[in-house]
């Protein structure tokens, strides 16, 4: 199976709830099954598979969601952000995320929700409102965005990445975090 099938079905198969899922069982799969993958991209290999739709969907996978799985709680989850939001960039400016059928078309999205650039926060909220404005995204993107706002990085990275977390950044940590955020966007339960 060549591997770009491999990887979106891979994603299929786990499916919305275990996308998000911190299961470490997954992550060990992905990170045996698609490890020497990523470190094959992250040097440069795979780039031309943003020409199709298809393709470019399971580099995003593998560059922009496997690494947050692999290695999570370290740097290296966030070692190919850059490389993933070019892609996501290139690919919808040539129209292939809208080749994207269902839930999955997030994932062309969600390298802008990762950034920590308020104006690739301001692109992935308004990316979400164009596809799916009373969408469950929505609600995700907006709360990443405020947080950028108010800190100007996400401070439940500080830790892997090496960084000083400051007093405020700490309250908003004991106060819930990013899913306070979410809650208060109203996309998550009480």
């Amino acid at each position: 199976m060549p591997l770009q099938t491999e990887i979106l079905a891979f994603w299929r198969d786990l499916g919305p709830a275990g996308w998000y899922a911190v299961d470490a069982a997954v992550d060990r799969t992905i990170r045996d099954r698609f490890g020497p993958h990523w470190e094959a991209a992250r040097t440069g290999a795979f780039g031309d598979w943003g020409a199709t739709a298809e393709g470019a969907l399971a580099y995003l996978i593998l560059t922009d969601q496997f690494p947050r799985n692999m290695f999570r709680g370290d740097r290296l989850a966030f070692a190919t952000d850059g490389i993933a939001l070019a892609t996501a960039g290139r690919s919808i400016a040539a129209g292939l995320d809208r080749a994207i059928d269902g839930a999955l078309r997030q994932f062309v999205y969600l390298p802008f929700t990762h950034s920590e650039h308020l104006s690739d926060q301001d692109r992935s909220v308004a990316l979400f409102q164009a596809w799916e404005p009373e969408g469950e995204n929505l609600p995700h993107a907006e709360a990443h965005r405020d947080v950028i706002r108010r800190f100007g990085r996400f401070p439940y990275r500080n830790a892997a990445l090496g960084r000083a977390t400051t007093p405020e950044e700490q309250a908003f940590l004991d106060a819930g975090g990013y899913a306070a955020a979410v809650r208060a966007r109203g996309g998550l339960p009480d």
